[in-house]
């Protein structure tokens, strides 16, 4: 079996000690290290998840401040969330909390 004239440069590149120590390296960077495609794919994924997260908590917090500021605007306000939230009650008044039954049974 004869090899075709224009294959024999082929094979004598790919047969160099050179090309085949590239080869080595490559497979091993991209298979068996500690940062191999697998790991950086994971982490880049986990970058995105993060930078989502981030802007959620931002767009919370610009909500979170202009609610804050309402609050502090009127006191009013600030009782009614105060009793509604945490349950606050001026001295010598009863509070009576209504708790539906399946809320009851959990």
């Amino acid at each position: 079996m004869t090899i075709p004239r224009f294959l024999v440069p082929v094979l004598r590149v790919v047969r160099s000690f050179y090309f085949l120590v590239g080869g080595a390296f490559l497979v091993w960077m991209l298979v068996f290290d500690a940062n191999d495609l697998g790991k950086q794919f994971d982490i880049y994924r986990k970058y995105q998840d993060l930078l989502s997260e981030k802007q959620y908590y931002l767009d919370n917090i610009e909500t979170v401040k202009s609610d804050r500021a309402e609050l502090m605007s009127s006191p009013a306000l600030l009782e009614k969330f105060a009793r509604e939230k945490y349950l606050m009650k001026r001295p010598g008044e009863d509070l009576f909390i209504m708790v539906p039954e399946d809320a009851a049974s959990k």
